[in-house]
């Protein structure tokens, strides 16, 4: 089986780096696949669910708050604000953040309010919960 060099970096540590199959990342044009002898790329990442295929059909998936992908001869760089599987999540403050960021929206007329960072928490509220399997209704 052919593989690819994965690594994952965040500010604060090297998350993750392993030999995988394949990895899928959520694109700023949409989510997007990476395999062996892919062309090279380098792409801006959004908020979304990273998906690798460990070898043996082992599925890994992880929150990430949006970041860079760099493909380059079989190795994958991806260099994000976060990286959380779903037994990491923080599901009590994801669900704090999700409460602040639509109770900030609800006032976004306040010139106070800065609707774009407040909309950008929401989303990665939401991927949280929703990696996390968490069902979110309100």
């Amino acid at each position: 089986m052919k593989l690819i060099n994965v690594e994952v970096i965040t500010p604060s540590k090297s998350a993750y780096n392993n030999e995988v199959v394949s990895v899928t990342v959520p694109g700023s044009k949409g989510n997007f696949q990476v395999l062996y002898n892919h062309a090279p790329i380098l792409s801006s990442l959004e908020i979304g669910k990273i998906k690798i295929m460990e070898q043996g059909e082992k599925e890994r998936i992880f929150a990430t708050g949006g970041g860079m992908i760099e493909v380059l001869d079989n190795r994958v760089l991806i260099l994000v604000e976060s990286f959380e599987s779903a037994d990491e999540i923080d599901v009590e403050r994801a669900e704090r953040a999700l409460k602040r960021a639509k109770e900030r929206l609800a006032h976004k007329n306040d010139p106070n309010i800065d609707v774009a960072r407040a909309e950008a928490a929401l989303k990665r509220a939401m991927n949280r919960l929703k990696i996390a399997g968490r069902v979110h209704v309100n």
